[in-house]
């Protein structure tokens, strides 16, 4: 298969050894999932982490194959959308968590949120009231993640540079150590987020305007806007009206979610600096993307209601 190097990369970079085994058994996997599914297999789309193809059902209906490394995120994302059950986001048709293979609605015509001609404020309400669907009690013993456990990850920062920042501005990591504690006491009762809910995961459809790729994350309501905070992705934060989109997405998230807006603001921070940990790579670089963000975030701080 003629991958994308970048792709390759991702996968093994992530799951070392089974990102390599995954990649191997490719070939074999789409054979063995349009076999079992019935399905006539069409071109990927843009490749991250995992596999993603146009996929047709024996009877004509338009599907999306997914295939990534079994683990424990794909496992909740296929959790996840059990629970949504089309409600918000793509309905899920099929699934196997021990193979990696989902088998998912394809949403049509699948605009892209920040494609779609909007203004930014119309992308926020639209991308609010998606959130606001999704969210629902976690059932017991569901296979979901923890925001709890995403953020401990964080542990490892100061212990990786000898008890500095590194790389990461001092202010943003001083101000997410201050924050956190009182995030995780005095936050809304933990809910199923979607997890990475922004504009490139809300599509248009038949159905409204839902949500792909939940990571199905256990953790408290006011995280749910975080990464639509910082999206789309690239330059945004350098530009001049960065400050004041940011602090109308503020304002609109708080009134249509009805969530405290210094809340919602603590979160996007702490989801700042979570995100740069998360894109360093071994060389020290990366992250820079989602640290300006952070930097950002800080200087539009609302006053407490």
């Amino acid at each position: 298969m003629n991958l994308p190097p970048v792709f390759v990369n991702n996968v093994i970079q992530s799951f070392g050894e089974a990102g390599r085994r995954y990649l191997a058994d490719l070939p074999a996997l789409l054979d063995e999932a349009a076999r079992r599914w019935g399905l006539t297999l069409g071109e990927p789309f843009l490749l991250s982490y995992n596999y993603a193809c146009a996929a047709t059902l024996a009877d004509g209906t338009p599907a999306v194959l997914k295939i990534g490394v079994p683990n424990a995120e794909l496992t909740s994302e296929i959790a996840a959308l059990r629970l949504y059950d089309g409600e918000g986001a793509c309905r899920l048709y099929a699934a196997d968590p021990e193979r990696g293979l989902l088998l998912e609605e394809r949403l049509l015509p699948g605009t892209m949120l920040h494609l779609a001609g909007l203004d930014d404020e119309r992308q926020t309400v639209l991308a609010a009231d998606v959130m606001r669907r999704l969210w629902r009690p976690a059932p017991p013993d569901a296979p979901l993640l923890s925001l709890r456990g995403w953020f401990d990850e964080l542990r490892g920062l100061r212990p990786r540079f000898g008890g500095g920042t590194g790389p990461f501005p001092p202010r943003l990591v001083e101000a997410v150590e201050a924050l956190l504690p009182g995030l995780w006491t005095d936050s809304s009762p933990p809910v199923v987020l979607h997890g990475d809910c922004h504009h490139y995961n809300i599509l248009q459809s038949e159905r409204g305007w839902l949500a792909i790729d939940p990571k199905g994350v256990v953790g408290p309501a006011e995280y749910e806007p975080a990464p639509l905070m910082l999206n789309p992705w690239g330059n945004l934060a350098a530009r001049p009206e960065a400050r004041a989109v940011s602090r109308r997405r503020l304002e609109i998230l708080s009134e249509r979610l009805g969530l405290d807006r210094q809340k919602l603001w603590a979160w996007a921070v702490c989801h700042s600096l979570l995100s740069a940990w998360w894109d360093l790579n071994e060389d020290g670089t990366g992250g820079e993307d989602a640290a300006a963000w952070g930097e950002l975030l800080l200087e539009i701080e609302p006053r407490p209601s």
